[in-house]
């Protein structure tokens, strides 16, 4: 931990302590103990040969991430803990190698610190003086390159004018006097004359004839087999470059069996290059190939593509044979399926963020930011530690005006973000990036598509960048932003000089609409499809006041299989007191109720569908379904008129929701107790209109509940025929129901398959129809908890707002007790008079009176003389009474 400087500087209060804070990367540091474990045991195994040119390479560890991640800050910690156990965070674990046995060396290659490939081999060199070893080998090497490129230029001048570079290694003094040593003892064992040491030439030239004669004066330096040829070859960058290899050997020969392991931490790697200019990454590989005894650390913002064949002929080494441990598995480029050896450095967690917050300002011990702007931080910053940093800027920002920051300060996007997130970024791939901004999640595909481009190649380039995130097991589009880069460019000021108008956005959000209605056009009939397309087109129409084009006809697919997965739009601000816009604002609105009616109160899903339909603005056939699910819902709620007058006008329009509105008129019916009417309609309903479910409903009051199981059943099969689940579920669930008052044993298979049904989709009353026949297929079980199931029920019901649900549940808690009814002057169960009062309360208005009928009859008492008016049964109502106080004997004489 060191001072922030620029927070210092910042702020007149003395009593200000502003920290920089190292956030907890205890993964990343087990990572590099693993690493360097391995990489101790390979280099010290028997038979491991420095000078092996074509073995696998194992020695290198990346760590990429999105910029403001906390590479650097990584990197240096790292540096500092392999250096002294005593800069390492109190987290992490301790170092089992011994130390002073590994040699940390790190190297920023950011452009700002003017860092050359020169610099790097003399950072390494410098860093590796302070062992106080000899390394001939490279010494000369580096003489004969230093003596060509830098003529009249002694080293420890250079040295000296590049303090600022070199600075950090203490051995910078010594180097030379090393260089010169070195080049002294061999000529003396040549045999050369002591003036002519210093002469680089002269030492060379005759160094390379005794090495080719195999002179014993040169026993030393023959062992390393490609000397000569290094000595030989121009010294220009492409020589110094293969002079790692001595660098790597003199360091073998020095080690004996307790070497001094090097690990090379190159910071800021995105600056080394791009997919086109790789000349210093290519002299920076072959550094990394020829130091196999070596540990590289290198941290940037994207992975090292070595690994990938297609960069053959641009770099020396690459594919997976050479580097096995940066290659993805299975020869996927998918980062999420990558190899241990190339590392995504992730988001802090909740707890973390905090804690740096906390730890990152204080006055007098105690944390400046207070606990809920810590929080709104954390919750806006995803985890990202530059957005953290920025926050505590905006933080001293506002101090400095002289009010006290607030949560509400926070709800805040950094243009900082954009500009370091589009800093080495392609025009295209900045189009790309923008226009990906605009969606939940992409493919290359989509991408392209929504940037206007003809060629894919600058969304594949992008898509590898670490703020793109994938999920590999996405159906449709396994990519997406990190959410706070995505936040920064869709909401904050864009400060670059290529940033996009409104015009551009809507251009844009035009595209992407019109890329993923062909999506949808393609595989119309698919659920993952239908979803994953109107979560993102109904964003991009609602934001853009877009037409809404294909999405009428993938709104109509979504209700038919009444499966009601949740859709990401909230709701419009205002709907409610019908501020309502275009048409793109009321279909989401639409579908947002439609979809939260499962979660909600029936009265509120009436009151938005109503504020919908008044508005006007939805083409005909989804004002249809608006004010056909308003019905429904005015149904549930016990508005049979209302209802009915919202059915006939879907039925008089005669559109797509006409037959499901003519059922609609038929439930009415059977509510009001007009089953003729009701058998009528059902007959010619169709399909469409679901006609063998509303047959069974028919049926069923009137006792005759092993026929309304045979229509359930076959309303259940023609469902499955179609493909629409929900229907499915719904049908058996009022199969298990009815069954459940016949034959408590196959109920229960019943009961399970309709569960089994309802686990593909979101259907509250029908889930609650499912555990109401769970209660009747135990009515009359004395000892069991029936009474704490029926409250538990009533609570959910309630809660709902189905009226409907409620006296269902009633009759069924009326079977029960009529079932335990066995006295023989039933006016005296007091039980089964609450009971039968109970619903008779509940269908007072005259929906589902019937009920109160069916109770009567289960528990063969007389109708109260003040229903009214009277049912109209199927058959004479004798008949039916006999059948449904026969259910109960039945049930009766099954009990031990």
């Amino acid at each position: 931990m060191g001072r922030d400087l620029r927070a210092v500087f910042g702020s007149n209060d003395r009593g200000l302590t502003a920290d920089e804070v190292f956030a907890n990367r205890q993964a990343q540091w087990q990572a590099v103990l693993a690493a360097l474990a391995e990489h101790i045991g390979r280099i010290t195994a028997p038979g491991f040969d420095v000078e092996d040119l074509e073995a696998p390479r194992h020695n290198v560890l990346v760590f990429h991430g999105i910029g403001g991640i906390g590479k650097s800050t990584l990197s240096r910690t790292i540096e500092a803990s392999l250096a002294d156990s005593a800069h390492r965070p109190p987290q992490w674990a301790q170092l089992s190698w011994p130390q002073g046995r590994v040699l940390p060396i790190r190297i920023d290659l950011a452009r700002s610190a003017g860092v050359s490939f020169e610099h790097v081999v003399l950072s390494i060199r410098l860093a590796l003086a302070t062992l106080g070893r000899p390394m001939p080998a490279f010494d000369l090497a580096l003489h004969r390159y230093w003596e060509r490129q830098h003529p009249g230029e002694p080293l420890e001048d250079h040295l000296r004018r590049s303090s600022g570079v070199f600075a950090r290694f203490s051995a910078a003094v010594d180097l030379p006097e090393q260089l010169r040593s070195g080049l002294g003892d061999v000529a003396q064992a040549l045999l050369l004359p002591g003036t002519v040491g210093t002469v680089v030439g002269s030492v060379t030239g005759a160094l390379v004839r005794a090495l080719r004669e195999h002179r014993s004066s040169v026993r030393a330096l023959a062992g390393c087999a490609r000397l000569a040829d290094l000595l030989e070859a121009e010294p220009d960058l492409e020589m110094l470059s293969y002079t790692a290899h001595l660098l790597a050997w003199d360091l073998a020969q020095s080690g004996g069996d307790h070497p001094v392991v090097p690990v090379i931490l190159l910071d800021t790697w995105e600056d080394v290059g791009d997919r086109t200019h790789r000349d210093l990454e290519r002299l920076l590989q072959r550094v990394v190939w020829l130091m196999p005894n070596a540990l590289f650390l290198v941290t940037g913002r994207n992975r090292l593509q070595w690994a990938d064949r297609g960069l053959s002929g641009q770099l020396d080494w690459t594919g997976p044979t050479a580097w096995p441990g940066l290659a993805p598995h299975g020869g996927s480029r998918r980062r999420s399926a990558t190899a241990a050896r190339q590392i995504l450095i992730g988001d802090l967690a909740p707890p973390d963020c905090d804690d740096y917050l906390a730890r990152r300002l204080t006055h007098d011990g105690q944390p400046l930011i207070g606990a809920d702007i810590r929080r709104v931080i954390t919750e806006r910053s995803h985890g990202l530690p530059l957005y953290l940093d920025l926050s505590v800027g905006r933080f001293l920002e506002l101090r400095r005006t002289g009010r006290a920051p607030e949560a509400a300060d926070f709800d805040h996007d950094f243009p900082a973000l954009i500009a370091r997130t589009l800093r080495d970024l392609s025009e295209p791939e900045r189009d790309v990036l923008r226009s990906a901004a605009l969606l939940d999640a992409f493919s290359v595909a989509l991408a392209t598509d929504a940037a206007g481009l003809d060629r894919e190649a600058a969304a594949a380039r992008l898509v590898e960048r670490p703020f793109v995130l994938e999920d590999p097991t996405a159906p449709l589009w396994p990519y997406h932003l990190h959410q706070a880069v995505r936040a920064a460019i869709r909401h904050a000021a864009d400060p670059a000089d290529d940033h996009w108008t409104h015009r551009d956005w809507t251009r844009a959000a035009s595209r992407a609409f019109h890329a993923i209605g062909a999506q949808f056009a393609r595989t119309p009939h698919d659920r993952t499809t239908v979803v994953a397309c109107l979560r993102q087109g109904l964003r991009l129409a609602r934001d853009y006041s877009l037409p809404l084009d294909w999405l009428t006809d993938a709104a109509l697919a979504y209700v038919a299989d009444s499966v009601w997965e949740p859709l990401a739009p909230p709701g419009v601000a205002g709907a409610a007191s019908g501020r309502l816009r275009t048409a793109a604002d009321a279909l989401v609105e639409t579908l947002s109720a439609l979809a939260r009616r499962q979660h909600e109160h029936r009265e509120h899903t009436a009151t938005r569908l109503a504020a919908v339909v008044d508005t006007g603005l939805l083409p005909a056939v989804v004002d249809d379904m608006a004010v056909y699910y308003l019905a429904k819902a005015q149904r549930d709620l016990g508005r049979s008129e209302a209802s009915r007058h919202g059915m006939s006008r879907v039925v008089a329009g005669g559109g797509r929701f006409a037959p499901a509105a003519r059922r609609g008129l038929a439930h009415l019916a059977r509510l009001a107790g007009d089953f003729p009417t009701a058998l009528a309609t059902a007959r010619t309903l169709g399909w469409e209109g679901r006609h063998y479910r509303v047959l069974g409903e028919v049926w069923w009051p009137q006792g005759e509940v092993a026929r309304a199981a045979e229509a359930f059943a076959a309303a259940r099969a023609e469902a499955e025929q179609h493909a629409v689940t929900g229907e499915a579920a719904t049908a058996q669930s009022m199969r298990a129901l009815v069954l459940a008052f016949l034959d408590p044993d196959q109920a229960d298979a019943e009961i399970e398959l309709a569960t089994t049904l309802l686990l593909q989709v979101d259907l509250r009353a029908t889930a609650l129809t499912t555990r109401i026949a769970a209660l009747v297929r135990d009515a009359g079980q004395p000892g069991t908890d029936f009474d704490h199931r029926v409250r538990a029920l009533r609570t959910e019901i309630t809660a709902a707002g189905l009226p409907a649900a409620e006296a269902t549940l009633q009759l069924a808690v009326c079977f029960h007790r009529a079932v335990l009814d066995t006295g023989t002057d039933t006016a005296t169960d007091p039980d089964l008079d609450i009971a039968l009062t109970r619903l008779r309360e509940l269908t007072r208005s005259g929906g589902y009176a019937y009920y109160t009928d069916i109770a009567h009859f289960m528990a063969a008492r007389p109708l109260p003389p003040e229903l009214a008016p009277p049912t109209r049964w199927l058959d004479p109502q004798h008949l039916t009474r006999d059948r449904w106080r026969t259910l109960v004997t039945s049930r009766r004489h099954r009990q031990p």
